[in-house]
């Protein structure tokens, strides 16, 4: 008897499986996220919304190199001092405000106590995160899985425009789409292993969209995801190509996929951005999270 063909979710569950198995094979566990401490971890979350990652690694040898890199030190720094450490990073006036929103409530409402912002269960830590200002999805997830050892996947624009070219998902996938879509396909490990796996999968998918999957002149025929292409068709023009969940419903997959939403740069700009960034060692800078528009 003819063995039954897996269902359009188990299919793209397996695909997602394989494609963090082809890039671990390429690139080895990254060790991520870059940061020594979990607070460092959250200020690097906040400094990296727009920019490349070596602008924050500048930014935060600041905060270090004028001892203040502590929730209390750095919450006493009136804001114009604050703005002119992180200059190096870019918008520093807004992050300055960002900062400082995100600082007092760790100080006046938590102690200071990073582990006492990040107790409880995931859904009302996020909740949490987000409520302060200029904290969107994207940061407030870094926090989550880098931070705070709570199981959130992180979701960007490498993450996006990997899975559209790869047609694992709509071209109008919202984040919350592509992170159910990521938690759902990829919990076939317990905790805390799970935490380790998606940790170190959403690195992997920097690492490639950086290298590999390029906004434009994507180096497939180099990239461990080429064997994944639809129709196995790398480097070709804009394409159409039907999603894993959605046979009868074909999209157009453009190799320049919409921003993320609250993006309030250019696509180009983005590009432009991208492309001065340096993958340092091995260990793929976090992917420059767009301004939260509130």
């Amino acid at each position: 008897m003819t063995r039954p063909a897996p269902n359009p979710a188990a299919r793209r569950a397996q695909a997602l499986r394989l494609a963090y198995q082809r890039m671990r094979a390429r690139f080895g566990h990254l060790q991520w996220w870059p940061g020594e401490t979990p607070f460092e971890v959250c200020v690097g979350a906040i400094l990296t919304q727009n920019t490349a990652w070596s602008n924050v690694e500048r930014a935060i040898a600041n905060l270090k190199a004028a001892r203040v890199l502590t929730p209390r030190k750095l919450y006493a720094l009136p804001e114009r001092n604050l703005a002119a450490l992180i200059r190096p990073a870019g918008y520093f006036n807004v992050k300055a405000r960002r900062l400082r929103a995100f600082l007092q409530t760790l100080v006046e409402d938590f102690g200071g106590r990073l582990d006492r912002l990040l107790a409880g269960d995931t859904a009302t830590v996020r909740q949490r995160l987000l409520a302060i200002h200029g904290i969107g999805p994207e940061t407030a997830d870094s926090m989550l899985l880098y931070a705070g050892a709570h199981p959130r996947f992180v979701i960007d624009a490498y993450t996006r425009r990997i899975f559209q070219r790869h047609g694992w998902c709509r071209g109008d996938a919202s984040y919350d789409d592509l992170q159910t879509l990521c938690e759902s396909a990829l919990s076939q490990k317990p905790l805390p292993a799970r935490l380790d796996y998606w940790q170190d999968y959403h690195a992997q998918l920097v690492i490639t969209g950086k290298t590999y999957c390029r906004p434009r002149q994507p180096r497939c025929a180099e990239c461990p995801l080429k064997p994944l292409l639809p129709n196995h068709q790398p480097n070709a023009a804009p394409q159409t190509v039907q999603l894993l969940d959605t046979p009868l419903n074909p999209v157009s997959i453009n190799h320049s996929p919409a921003l993320s939403q609250g993006q309030q740069t250019s696509s180009r700009s983005l590009a432009r951005q991208r492309s001065k960034n340096r993958v340092p060692q091995g260990i793929p800078p976090p992917c420059p999270s767009p301004p939260d528009p509130r």
